[in-house]
């Protein structure tokens, strides 16, 4: 008679915890190396990628306008700071890789089969995200920021302030995109179902608005531009997650029958 479990996982045997260290050593030495790498190809061309990231405001500001450095050390740190998170966001599939590989072993077959699409939705939700941000919202954004002061105010924006407020937005995008993984999860692992947070939609725009206020500044357009799509992306999350009863009942079919 078999006693084989569908919740048991595919490897038995006992790793002893010094060896998991290691691993887990080795691959944090990797993903880093891969960062450093990345980072040392495109250290030159750090003021062109500062340059790229400037250009959504300075398209906007009067022909001969440029922007400030208030600090001594910014027009270095600046660029060098944005090209240290431009490589770790080019090293993202890598890293969560070197992730994977460190717990899949541990993961059970069905988990498996559904933990690799969700990593790989989350990576291509997080650059939509940062892509949404760049194209659709900094325009926007920026036109209004630049179009709405006096007349008698010149923009002149410092590098540093600019950076740390773009880089602030392209996390907040990247993450609000991944609502739909979270929401999936949230019905996977039975924490709530479709129909209840069906009930809760209009809590769940309120509170879209409530982060969109919170992490961006603080302006209509901005937290708009946030909550909409965040909503948007919940009611994506919703109607994937209709899927789950369905991927639940094909796992109780692969049970091993007892003999």
């Amino acid at each position: 008679m078999s006693d084989t479990s569908p919740r048991e996982p595919e490897e038995h045997a006992q790793t002893p915890l010094i060896e998991h260290l290691i691993e887990l050593r080795s691959r944090l030495v990797k993903a880093v190396a891969v960062i450093v790498v990345i980072f040392a190809a495109l250290y030159a061309f750090s003021n062109d990628i500062y340059s790229f990231v400037a250009d959504p405001l300075m398209a906007l500001l009067p022909e001969g306008s440029q922007m400030i450095a208030t600090e001594v050390a910014s027009p270095f740190l600046a660029p060098f700071k944005l090209t240290l998170f431009t490589a770790l966001f080019i090293a993202v599939p890598f890293v969560l890789y070197q992730a994977w590989a460190f717990i899949a072993p541990g993961l059970y077959r069905h988990e498996k089969s559904l933990a690799f699409p969700l990593l790989a939705s989350s990576i291509f939700l997080f650059y939509g995200g940062v892509a949404f941000a760049y194209f659709a919202v900094f325009p926007l954004l920026f036109d209004f920021f630049v179009h709405t002061g006096p007349e008698n105010v010149t923009v002149m924006t410092d590098i540093n302030q600019y950076l740390n407020f773009v880089l602030k937005l392209f996390f907040a995008f990247g993450a609000a995109f991944e609502i739909p993984i979270a929401t999936f999860l949230l019905i996977w692992t039975g924490a709530t179902s479709v129909e209840s947070l069906g009930k809760k939609r209009p809590y769940v725009l309120v509170g879209c608005f409530v982060v969109g206020m919170m992490m961006t500044p603080p302006d209509v357009v901005s937290q708009s531009l946030l909550a909409i799509p965040m909503w948007l992306l919940f009611e994506v999350g919703i109607l994937f997650g209709r899927l789950v009863p369905r991927r639940r009942h094909d796992a109780e079919d692969e049970t091993p029958h007892e003999s």
